[in-house]
This record gives structure tokens, C-alpha cells and sequence, in this order.
């Protein structure tokens, strides 16, 4: 394989991840979403790596944190959304629905997914079957509602489910096994869920990573997918929030 996602584990209190997404014939990398800057620089300095872009899906601090000081010591692109440029001015690339960009060889497809925060872009992948999405979509769950609606959560997790169901979910948080006690709860009867929460107990018993997962295995076992209305999703969204 060329190209590689490797994680950090930013190992703070929200179980943050930074992907890393290597060309392996270059050694550069790129960094998602990075928390912390020093936990980079150690990643690309162990593996003899250069970091050569940034990609923002929001603007919550746990997700551009590490910026500032990564773009004082490198003079590199950070691509971010269009919508959320006045809470991230280092954004250098402003990114709507619909846009394309490079990273070297790869075509980067870009999808709004508004509803977390109002101006959150996802990263599509096609060549690599890779979706970056941040706090959109999780693995058994989806992101808060802070800042959009129910509604609009609602759509751009529908056209996160309408990828093709090969494509890996590489999202921003370890919350998988919470939202497996959840959904449990919704869907007690779904066997694959009962499988996947199984498997995920297991991960985390032995300190493991339940990431990524795929658009198959989320619409198998993710009851925020399959929602027929805005409303029968609200409900379910609302009664995680007080779980």
C-alpha cells in the first residue's frame, strides 16, 4: 500500500485520535485534526517523516489545537472549512461541499456535514476507501448537536451512509464502547450490534483501538443511519444526551 493512516493517541480526557495519513513512497504525511503539536512532531521525527499539509474538519479546540506551533515551524497548507474561518484564521485552504483538492497522487473529495458545528467538512478518500469525518459520525453514534440541527445532522449523516459501504471511518474519538452500551438499548435484538459491542469490549480490555470502521459495518449496527425522519433521529440523539 502507498498510502498508510497510522494514529496518535492524544490520551486526554475526550480520547482523542490524530490521524496521520503517510505516502510511503515520499514519507510525507498528513496530519487530522491535531490536538497537540508536540505529539505530531514526535510521530514525524520517530518515523522520518515530513509533514507536508493539515486537515481541519471543525473548529473545537480539541481538533486545531496543535496548529499554531505546527505551522510556526513549518510552512505548510492547513485546509479547513470555509464556514468556520473566523473561529480558525490559519486556515490557508477555505474548503465547501463539492471541493477537490490533492495530496500528492490522491484526489480529496470534500462533503459539508453541518449539524455538530455549522460549517464541519468530512475528507472522502475514493482511491484509499477513506473517510475522514471528525464529530460527525462515529462508530456506533454521531456527534453532538451543538451548534446546527437535528435536521441537519440528520442529512449529512445521510450522506455519509450513501458512500460506498467499503469505506473506512477513520472519526476523531474512542467513544465506541459507550455508544455500544447506548445503542444496545435501541436496538437490544440487532445481532450484528451485539457482535460488534462484543468485539469492542474485547479491544479495550486489551488496551486496542476499535478504529476505523466502514460504512458496511455502521450501517449494520448504527441505529443514527437508519432513522426514516428527522424526528425518530432527534429522539434517539436526545436520549443519548441524557444516557
Amino acid at each position: 500500500m502507498r498510502y498508510q493512516v497510522h494514529f496518535i493517541d492524544v490520551q486526554n480526557d475526550l480520547k482523542n485520535y490524530i490521524w496521520m495519513l503517510e505516502d510511503t513512497e515520499t514519507q510525507e504525511v498528513v496530519a487530522i485534526d491535531p490536538t497537540e503539536s508536540k505529539l505530531v512532531e514526535n510521530f514525524c521525527e520517530q518515523h522520518h517523516l515530513k509533514l507536508t499539509q493539515i486537515w481541519l474538519t471543525h473548529w473545537h479546540k480539541d481538533h486545531i489545537g496543535g496548529v499554531p506551533v505546527l505551522i510556526a515551524q513549518h510552512s505548510i497548507p492547513v485546509f479547513g472549512p470555509r464556514e468556520e474561518l473566523s473561529k480558525i484564521p490559519f486556515i490557508t485552504h477555505a474548503l465547501q461541499h463539492a471541493d477537490q483538492f490533492r495530496f500528492n497522487q490522491l484526489n480529496v473529495d470534500i462533503i459539508a456535514t453541518p449539524g455538530h458545528t455549522l460549517g464541519h467538512i468530512v475528507y472522502f478518500i475514493d482511491q484509499i476507501d477513506s473517510l475522514f469525518c471528525g464529530d460527525t459520525l462515529f462508530s456506533l453514534g454521531c456527534g453532538r448537536v451543538f451548534e446546527g440541527t437535528f435536521e441537519q445532522m440528520y442529512h449529512s449523516l445521510n450522506r455519509l451512509a450513501a458512500l460506498p459501504p467499503r469505506t473506512q471511518v477513520y472519526c476523531t474519538h474512542e467513544y465506541t464502547l459507550a455508544n455500544a452500551q447506548f445503542v444496545l438499548t435501541i436496538e437490544p435484538h440487532n445481532l450484528a450490534l451485539q457482535e460488534r459491542a462484543q468485539q469492542v469490549q474485547q479491544l479495550r480490555e486489551n488496551g486496542q483501538i476499535t478504529l476505523p470502521s466502514s460504512i458496511q459495518l455502521e450501517l449494520e449496527t448504527n441505529p443514527f443511519l437508519r432513522t426514516d425522519c428527522v424526528e425518530e433521529f432527534a429522539r434517539i440523539r436526545t436520549l443519548k444526551d441524557q444516557f
